[in-house]
């Protein structure tokens, strides 16, 4: 009986059909032995972590997984806030931020480019310094930085996370004017004109900076505005561990990742991106097999099949996808051949590697491998051939059903051996004792 779960997440491995691989998608186009080997010995399936065509970000897709509800999610800004190791505060609001250009045209500001040359270190740090502190009708700003020019805005009074994005995410679209959403209360308006006033604010100390003056004569594209997105704050949810009953840990790099992690209560065991992503996830798959002697939901995570589909080249998704399959080659053996572990590969979303598209709705292949997993006729690991495994089409917060009935420690609905009973089986029981009451 498996004893633990690795879930290796390919993040934004689904695509589309390409012309430029003759009509196939970059994972259908990609050789994987070693996906496919897994798929040939598993339950094979699709999934989507919400509803089908609805385009999930890499944060909604994980929390979902993670057994999350849509009610229960705070927000990016907030889940980056604390992966930055900020302590964002009951009702304070946090949002991402980073500096672009923006034109003036018609009263209004046009995103013209979205992520400019980056400065050096010192530059940028120049420019969070300008603008890290404002205040307006009680509304305390606060801007910290990340890495780059990204960070992360949290604001403090009586504020609400119920306003509009700022950020276009196109180049060559109007900036949106901050705005309350729709039927959102007077915090929310107060939120909205604290935030516009501190946008303009930057604008102005932006347009003067000496950084940005040094970037004109050499020829650079200014960074005179800083857009928001994505505003969120803390909400009550119960933990992993408390909603499944299982130890979870997650392998991942990156802020938000940590920041999951934090949020939902896994240990983080960090990672590090380098310029080799294959070697990169053969180390987290061999830190996941030491770690299942610790854990009995180990995650384990990689962003570079999303990376390379936003460079909007097939071609580069291909061999990115080629580059993860060689290191599941190199790394998994131990874990798929131990009887203890229950091994889980999938996709939070898909990214399609062309068109206009952030993200797409369409399902990902999942896979299941381990003693007793169904083996149904799948040979190969991609969008298509996997919609004929055994496990159909999953969705949402089935994921760690599925895990937690893979590992059986399936509770049977209604036993109740404890005041809050977890997914699993048994709970933390607290054993009858030989007293009268």
């Amino acid at each position: 009986m498996p004893r633990a779960c690795v879930l290796l997440v390919l993040d934004g491995l689904g695509d589309r059909s390409q012309a430029v691989l003759g009509g196939q998608t970059p994972l259908q186009a990609a050789d994987t032995p070693h996906l496919d080997a897994v798929a040939a010995a598993g339950a094979n399936g699709l999934y989507h972590a919400a509803r089908l065509g609805q385009a999930l970000p890499s944060e909604n897709a994980h929390f979902a997984m993670f057994g999350a509800t849509p009610e229960e999610f705070p927000g990016r800004g907030y889940l980056e806030a604390l992966g930055l190791g900020l302590a964002p505060g009951p009702g304070e609001v946090c949002l991402l931020a980073h500096f672009c250009n923006a034109v003036a045209e018609a009263g209004c500001l046009r995103l013209w480019r979205d992520r400019p040359e980056p400065p050096d270190g010192a530059a940028a740090a120049a420019l969070f310094a300008a603008v890290a502190a404002y205040s307006f009708e009680g509304v305390d700003l606060r801007l910290h930085r990340d890495k780059g020019l990204f960070g992360v805005l949290t604001m403090t009074g009586d504020v609400s996370p119920e306003v509009t994005d700022t950020n276009p995410m196109v180049d060559g679209l109007f900036l949106p004017e901050p705005e309350p959403m729709a039927g959102a209360g007077r915090a929310a308006a107060r939120t909205a004109r604290a935030l516009k006033a501190y946008l303009l604010y930057a604008r102005r100390v932006l347009g003067d900076h000496p950084v940005n003056a040094a970037r004109q004569r050499a020829g650079l594209t200014p960074i005179n505005a800083l857009v928001t997105q994505r505003a969120g704050m803390a909400r009550p949810m119960p933990s992993f561990g408390e909603r499944f009953g299982l130890h979870p840990a997650s392998i991942a790099a990156g802020t938000l990742f940590a920041g999951i992690a934090k949020g939902l209560g896994f240990d983080l065991l960090p990672a590090r991106d380098t310029a080799d992503p294959g070697a990169d996830l053969a180390e987290r798959l061999r830190l996941a097999g030491r770690a299942v002697a610790d854990y009995d939901f180990i995650h384990v995570h990689t962003k570079a099949p999303d990376e390379a589909a936003h460079t909007k080249d097939p071609l580069a998704k291909k061999a990115v996808i080629e580059a993860l399959d060689a290191a599941i080659g190199r790394a998994a053996g131990p874990l798929l051949a131990d009887p203890d572990v229950l091994f889980a590969v999938t996709a939070d979303h898909s990214t399609p590697s062309s068109g206009p598209l952030i993200h797409g709705g369409e399902p990902v292949p999942l896979c299941f491998h381990g003693p007793g997993q169904r083996v149904d006729t799948v040979k190969r690991f991609d969008e298509v051939a996997a919609a004929a495994g055994c496990l159909g089409l999953v969705r949402g917060v089935e994921l760690p059903y599925l895990v937690i009935n893979g590992l059986e420690r399936a509770r049977l609905a209604g036993i109740r051996d404890t005041p809050a009973p977890p997914a699993s089986y048994p709970g933390p029981v607290s054993p009858f004792r030989l007293e009268e009451p």
